[in-house]
């Protein structure tokens, strides 16, 4: 069903838009306190598990990428990331020094590298998720479905249209 005069985006909701009152200056900017310290809160323990293994967030991210989509084209990665291809060297080039990531080349096209993660980066990778499983699951359980289906709309509102056909690709893995 379409909403007359409302224009229609990919991905987009046929929900009523937001009152005024929540496009206000005060409005957006708690939204983005909230998203901020609740990310940092989130986040929290899987970085104390980064700091042990001499990795950061980026690093996180590429497990995280790469466990959802085995097989995964460096190329693809960089497009998820939004890094350049020098971080992301310098990132893939630490993962494999640990042994945490392996690389291969495509059987299609064999100028694709297609990565995976070793055993010990599947470990790694879910200890990590773990972590933060613990924490979105609380804060679901504490909103409702309701509110989580409202806060996923948000999020999916924040992705450029053009990429969040790579995004959605993630659930079909």
């Amino acid at each position: 069903m379409t909403v007359p005069n409302r224009p229609q985006r990919p991905g987009a909701s046929l929900a009523t838009p937001a009152s005024p009152l929540y496009l206000r200056e005060d409005e957006i900017r708690r939204g983005i306190e909230l998203l901020y310290f609740g990310y940092t809160a989130m986040v929290r323990g899987a970085d104390t598990i980064l700091a042990r293994e001499g990795f950061g967030r980026a690093h996180h991210r590429a497990l995280y990428f790469i466990a959802r989509r085995p097989g995964l084209p460096v190329g693809e990665l960089l497009r998820l990331l939004g890094i350049t291809k020098q971080s992301l060297g310098r990132v893939l080039g630490e993962l494999q020094d640990k042994a945490l990531v392996e690389q291969s080349i495509g059987t299609a096209d064999r100028r694709q590298r297609l990565l995976r993660l070793t055993d010990a980066g599947r470990e790694l990778e879910s200890a990590l998720f773990t972590e933060l499983e613990a924490s979105m699951a609380a804060a679901y359980g504490e909103a409702g479905q309701s509110a989580v289906t409202g806060f996923w709309s948000v999020l999916i509102g924040l992705i450029k249209p053009e990429d969040r056909a790579l995004v959605e690709s993630l659930r079909q893995g």
